[in-house]
């Protein structure tokens, strides 16, 4: 059993983290290179508080192999009052900038533009109620969050320490935070030596599992239906097959895309300075909607684009995945950031907290209730979680933008995990009441083992 959860653990990294494209021009390459760093010491420092040292050692270390080693020779400036990075990488171009703002976090200006083109980044205007004092009673806030968990408490503490041990759960493994609630309360919390509570990190492709929330939100307020036609723009033009694919296409990652490989990286997005919308609403249809898996940013990326066009693209749509999502459920140090027109990068560049994502698991083992207010549709979780016709070959199910352990790890069926690059999982077991976060800076070769961890933990506790 344990040999056929790492073979299909390794599965769902490759579907997730591809290798790279080896086609690339070494001066677009370095342009990739100076928009990671650019991008990443931006988010880390302005988002989570982190200081240069931090950043180099870990978001950009042990990572795209072949960006690394230029990063390391690309000399960076922080302007800590405007709030801006930026990194030259050619003589002939200005460097590569990546622009902070508050609640939004950073946003890449493209590839050739120079400082003046920061000001016109988008920027929420709406004056927030948002209230981050410790002061608030747990979830909403962080007073009194703690509770004694009910099992085998010295079992339990045992799990828990060996997460951060560097190999009980993947020899070499990086673990850098670890939340575990129960029945509401957290009966584990534990942060590396340099993290706290209130430091985000990138949640990768868990960011994905909370775009498929935000449109649940809007499910739920009636502005979007996920059976209809996704609502992109770019498609509604009088014969265009695209207009086939529907919302729950997109989120089951069934559209029928083409895309320039299995998981889709799209480097010209997050690194590159380009918008979501030049770039993922271009891609062909391949196969009819709804007949195969294939795992692709661009189709989270194009159910949030659809969702940015019902809601009129200005500055509700900015604010929506804070204002009726985030911030109503207690996630204050939330980032979903943008590009620079304003696009969420909901398929991966979200920063959040360990204790955030805890409080996104719990909206689901509440069945998406929250204070009394439904957030989400009845069942949403279930849903989410449903495998859909098209699935992986092997390996961890996967639902509407959650996958499902494979059913001979023996947890609980109604179980279901969000999962992103370097090792960041968001699991719920709504039937048992417990949610599991772990975050990390997991390199190639080095994942943590989501599933036997999640069944040592559901072990210990009763």
């Amino acid at each position: 059993m344990k040999m056929k959860f790492k073979a299909a653990l390794a599965v769902a990294i490759a579907l997730a983290v591809p290798a790279a494209a080896q086609t690339d021009s070494p001066a677009y390459v370095r342009a990739l290179a100076a928009g990671y760093k650019a991008s990443f010491l931006c988010s880390d420092i302005f988002n989570a508080g982190m200081s240069e040292a931090q950043v180099e050692a870990d978001d950009l270390q042990r990572t795209y192999a072949e960006l690394v080693p230029v990063m390391r020779e690309l000399k960076a400036n922080v302007d800590r009052q405007g709030r801006t990075v930026s990194v030259a990488f050619d003589d002939k171009l200005p460097p590569r900038i990546a622009v902070w703002r508050p609640h939004l976090g950073c946003a890449q200006l493209p590839i050739g533009a120079g400082p003046e083109a920061a000001r016109s980044v988008p920027r929420l205007t709406v004056n927030s109620a948002v209230n981050r004092s410790d002061r608030l009673l747990w979830p909403n806030g962080d007073r009194n969050a703690a509770a004694k968990p009910r099992g085998d408490a010295r079992a339990f503490a045992a799990t828990v320490a060996a997460a951060f041990d560097r190999r009980s759960y993947g020899q070499g493994s990086e673990t850098t935070a670890l939340v575990v609630v129960q029945d509401g309360k957290i009966v584990a919390e534990r942060y590396r030596d340099d993290f706290n509570m209130h430091m985000s990190q990138r949640t990768w492709s868990v960011a994905k599992s909370m775009a498929g929330t935000v449109v649940g939100a809007a499910v739920q307020q009636g502005i979007i239906d996920i059976d209809a036609p996704a609502p992109i723009p770019e498609w509604q033009r009088p014969g265009d097959p695209r207009r086939a694919i529907t919302t729950d296409h997109l989120l089951r990652m069934a559209s029928g895309l083409h895309s320039d490989a299995a998981g889709n990286r799209t480097d010209a997005v997050y690194f590159g300075g380009t918008t979501v919308t030049e770039n993922a609403t271009a891609w062909p249809l391949e196969v009819a909607p709804g007949t195969r898996f294939r795992y692709a940013n661009n189709d989270i990326l194009l159910a949030i684009r659809g969702l940015r066009a019902k809601l009129g693209e200005g500055e509700r749509a900015l604010a929506f995945p804070l204002t009726d999502l985030f911030w109503k459920i207690g996630m204050t140090r939330t980032f979903p950031e943008t590009d620079w027109e304003g696009n969420h990068i909901l398929s991966s560049q979200v920063w959040t907290t360990a204790r955030d994502m805890a409080r996104l698991g719990m909206l689901y083992v509440n069945d998406g209730v929250w204070n009394g207010e439904r957030i989400l549709p009845a069942g949403w979780g279930a849903s989410v979680s449903r495998a859909g016709p098209a699935q992986p070959e092997r390996g961890f199910g996967y639902g509407a933008t959650f996958w499902t352990f494979p059913a001979d790890l023996g947890i609980p069926a109604d179980a279901y995990i969000a999962q992103g690059n370097r090792g960041q999982y968001l699991t719920v077991i709504p039937s048992r009441r417990i949610v599991i976060v772990r975050r990390g800076y997991d390199g190639p070769g080095t994942a943590f083992d989501p599933g036997r961890f999640t069944k040592d933990v559901l072990a210990a506790l009763r």
